[in-house]
């Protein structure tokens, strides 16, 4: 309830105020929707500006891994944008990536501006390429500007444009990209599968070419001077309603052409290639003047001198779109408009698209080993210089991808040896087609993925010469179609609790942790028994030289004692000189000690002799031939 007699005024205002925020809110979303439509790179250059067009341009830095740039040495008063350049020296083919929402309509347009920027005067010649798909020869200028634009339906979330070497010593290279955002609405003549190429749109009549802002989707309407005959007129419309299906700007319907007579037909030029293709043209007419009742303009379509199409009468301050699709033509046919017999004015026309249809639009790569291959991107920095799709066209495949020849190809092999990969391999179950992974001779550790042995296609493991650990898992070494090499890895040991020496299954011996623990004891096992075998042969020494020792002793022995029984005969060196007496009796005392000295050797030795030392004697001597 309102207690103060202006809370009512109040009120309104406040109701007015948020209308008028509401409006501007309104507004600023238009605009920002329209900005997030046009999407305007300079390639080679790192700065953002605005051009004469009121077009913001970025630096190409955002959207491309490889490339260098470059300056030309002249621009002849082109734009801004027409003054840098990236060039190509390595890789196959080299990508731009940008974002876009999947399922939208897109015009893309490339532009090429050679102006001699490596001092050769030789523009080359190269292929453009659009997501995996084969878009045009681009045959550069030493003067002019070339230019490319088709309008298709994005299958993914992003636009990959690739520039792919096909010529020895020719360099790929690109000047501006630009990616424009169409209604739904727009160019629906043609199936969503399919890409149109532009050969041709102009705008007749006109004095400068027509593009952003007064089209608001950027297209570039050229100028083309009246000649051969035909008639330029201005409209005197002061608002022409352009809401036909394909929203050409109002601007375009400024002029038009026609002939001085009602029997001169107007030849159209379409700039068609030489051979047939499925075409896709839109006509666009308006009629200049309000007609009074006694004139009439009615024409008809011609191609190839054969009316096709019932009569069009153009609409004054309104536009009447013609669009003529499913059928082929080339540069040799003739399209032409002819005044009907009834009508008092010549034919008449304001502006004109020419598109050729493209073949059917590859899905790409499979989506499920685009994101395996990913993964590997994102985990490994040096792979990310690959970019596009990474198996169309054929004979642009990744240098390090395999791929079937399949309507939608799968990633079959990866071939990454001596890539410098390091860390640990990440998750690209994905990849459920790979036959063939080759990662030896890189830097690769941590364990081995179990998910490894679970690719159900997998047949060639190569994980040699790296720095891997841990065991294998059982996913693999159990795995019998496996193939696995893993030589070269000195930390990895087989699978289970225990470190076995690894053999792969190809047969070759692989290190393992447990082979490594056996040559770490190998010097303790020698230094133990080197020292064993020089002590046992010194014991053995021993002993051969102590039973000789005794047996000369026993020897002796036995000659004293022999000697004391016959009176001293054979007496030996050290005794009384030959010829002295000696008592008998001591010759058995001398025998008798020298007998036990010798037992007392046995005592030594642990092996004592029994009896009286005559017993001794003569068990000895009947035991002696047992010696020799």
């Amino acid at each position: 309830m309102c207690l103060f007699p202006y809370c009512s005024s109040v009120l309104g205002q406040l109701t007015m105020a948020s209308s008028i925020v509401l409006l501007l809110l309104l507004i600023a979303l238009a605009l920002l929707s329209v900005s997030a439509n046009l999407v305007s790179i300079d390639c080679g250059s790192s700065d953002s500006y605005t051009d004469e067009n009121s077009i913001k341009w970025v630096g190409d830095d955002d959207f491309v891994q490889n490339g260098k740039s470059q300056v030309v040495q002249t621009t002849n008063g082109l734009s801004h944008v027409m003054g840098t350049l990236r060039v190509f020296s390595t890789r196959k083919k080299n990508c731009y990536s940008i974002k876009a929402e999947k399922g939208s309509q897109f015009l893309v347009r490339a532009s090429f501006y050679y102006g001699n920027y490596d001092k050769k005067s030789a523009p080359p010649s190269f292929d453009l390429q659009l997501d995996g798909n084969y878009w045009n020869t681009i045959q550069t200028s030493a003067e002019g500007v070339v230019y490319d634009e088709v309008i298709y339906i994005t299958k993914g979330d992003s636009i990959e444009l690739c520039l792919a070497q096909t010529q020895p010593n020719q360099l790929p290279f690109i000047s501006a990209i630009e990616i424009r955002g169409l209604a739904s609405e727009m160019y629906n003549h043609v199936d969503s599968e399919y890409a149109m190429l532009l050969t041709r749109r102009v705008a007749y009549g006109a004095t400068e070419a027509i593009r952003y802002p007064s089209d608001d989707f950027d297209r570039i309407w050229d100028a083309v001077e009246v000649g051969n005959g035909l008639v330029k007129v201005t409209t005197d419309a002061q608002t022409i309603d352009t809401s036909v299906p394909d929203q050409p700007p109002v601007a375009a319907f400024q002029y038009g052409i026609t002939t001085s007579k009602t029997s001169e037909a107007i030849l159209l030029v379409t700039d068609l290639p030489p051979v047939e293709v499925p075409i896709y043209i839109i006509m666009y007419f308006s009629e200049v003047n309000e007609l009074d009742s006694t004139q009439s303009r009615s024409f008809e379509i011609y191609i190839d001198g054969k009316s096709h199409f019932d009569p069009i009468v153009p609409v004054y301050g309104s536009v009447v779109e013609m669009s003529i699709t499913n059928i082929s033509a080339s540069s040799n046919t003739s399209f032409s408009l002819v005044a009907t017999s009834d009508s008092t004015l010549p034919p008449l026309i304001n502006a004109m698209e020419v598109y050729y249809v493209s073949g059917p639009i590859t899905d790409g790569t499979d989506s499920k080993d685009v994101a395996g291959l990913a993964t590997l991107k994102d985990k490994f920095s040096i792979l990310q210089e690959w970019t596009g799709d990474p198996c169309l066209p054929s004979p642009f495949t990744w240098d390090w991808v395999n791929c079937s020849a399949d309507g939608t190809p799968r990633v079959t092999a990866l071939y990454l040896s001596g890539f410098g990969l390091s860390g640990q391999l990440p998750e690209f179950s994905s990849l459920d087609a790979l036959q063939t992974i080759d990662l030896h001779n890189n830097s690769l550790s941590g364990s081995i993925p179990d998910f490894l042995g679970t690719l159900p296609n997998l047949k060639q493991l190569n994980l040699a010469d790296n720095k891997l650990s841990g065991p294998i898992p059982a996913t693999i070494s159990n795995n019998n179609k496996l193939k696995l090499v893993s030589s070269g890895n000195p930390n990895l040991c087989a699978s289970g609790g225990s470190c076995k020496t690894i053999v792969d299954n190809s047969g070759a011996p692989s290190s393992g942790s447990s082979s490594k623990k056996k040559s770490s004891r190998l010097p303790l096992i020698l230094g133990i028994a080197i020292p064993a075998f020089f002590v046992f042969w010194v014991i053995v020494v021993i002993f051969v030289c102590s039973m000789n020792q005794s047996k000369r002793r026993r020897a002796a022995a036995i000659a004293a004692t022999n000697a004391g029984q016959n009176g001293g005969a054979n007496m030996p060196n050290g005794l009384p000189p030959q010829g002295a007496p000696m008592n008998p009796q001591m010759l058995g005392k001398f025998g008798e000690v020298m007998m036990n000295q010798f037992a007392g050797d046995d005592e030594d030795r642990g092996t004592p002799e029994q009896g009286t030392p005559e017993q001794i004697r003569n068990q000895q001597v009947e035991e002696r031939p047992l010696q020799y």
